[in-house]
């Protein structure tokens, strides 16, 4: 792969303009990778009309509002965040994990208790909106996650610095009304974000546990570091998915793929998922490419 001098980029699934503008801006004003990644997922934590995000997303069948977050930064370190309750920005807590602690991952009631020690403030996750929409749901108990609608679940974002490195993170409340303790692959290393800093990086959507199980952007990067091209990569991984469930036309899964020469590549099962990409101080969002 011929390297060239790159320019600075933001890319995230779906179509959250304001998380990449936020993000592109930082990177065009020379912050790094890392930081700008976790500002810009912040924006969609912090959105209370995204109801698969941070403050405001859907609970699990109980009504816990759990956020489940990683972090990736160019030297390899990483953090995460599971059943996180009471902190909007559990991408925030998922870094102090990464550079505050010897461990990668803190789970439930021990997040909790980091945070705070952090100075994390405790929030209440649920807002009126969010609780109505439970009540409702509680009517009829009906768990049939819906494609592009509740499998829209998560941002993953890379960024790409003019320094060329590149750090990823993956933020979600994971599947509207899923089971007490669900923990979903936005917070997985090498299922939900994977990057390295010599090849590129990869970030995940969708049905996360067939995700999980394919350890899907872990895949992309290492089919990158065989020579395939991001788009070539992420096509690779939703078809062994595809091979690997014979139910595949029931949910929605999807790649964005990120290299070290600013090459973009995303492939889902079903269309109507697309990306954002802020590049040369212009914000475009992109459909996808998908199977069906």
């Amino acid at each position: 792969m011929m390297k060239r001098k790159p320019t600075p980029i933001s890319v995230a699934t779906w179509n959250f303009p304001k998380a990449t503008l936020k993000a592109g801006e930082m990177l065009y004003s020379g912050a790094t990778a890392l930081d700008a990644v976790e500002e810009g997922v912040k924006i969609e934590e912090a959105n209370l009309k995204n109801t698969t995000v941070g403050k405001g997303g859907a609970p699990d069948r109980e009504g816990n509002v759990t956020l489940d977050a990683c972090i990736m930064a160019p030297n390899g370190d990483a953090g995460a965040v599971v059943y996180l309750k009471n902190n909007t920005h559990a991408v925030s807590v998922a870094r102090k994990v990464m550079e505050e602690t010897p461990h990668v991952m803190l789970a439930g009631e021990g997040a909790d208790q980091f945070a705070q020690q952090q100075g994390f403030m405790k929030e209440e996750l649920f807002t009126e909106s969010s609780e109505k929409a439970y009540r409702e749901w509680l009517k009829n108990k009906e768990y049939k996650p819906l494609i592009n609608i509740e499998n829209h679940d998560t941002i993953g974002m890379l960024c790409l610095d003019e320094k060329g490195d590149i750090a990823g993170a993956c933020t979600s409340s994971g599947l509207s009304y899923k089971m007490n303790g669900r923990v979903g692959d936005s917070p997985i290393i090498g299922s939900g974000l994977f990057l390295d800093n010599e090849i590129g990086g990869a970030v995940a959507t969708g049905m996360g546990e067939a995700i999980m199980k394919s350890v899907g952007s872990f895949l992309i990067v290492e089919l990158m570091r065989q020579g395939k091209s991001p788009q070539e990569a992420c096509e690779t991984a939703v078809k062994r998915i595809i091979k690997q469930n014979p139910n595949y036309k029931d949910f929605q899964v999807a790649f964005l793929a990120l290299n070290k020469n600013g090459d973009i590549g995303s492939y889902c099962i079903h269309e109507g998922y697309s990306y954002v990409e802020y590049r040369d101080n212009k914000n475009t969002n992109i459909p996808s490419k998908s199977y069906l």
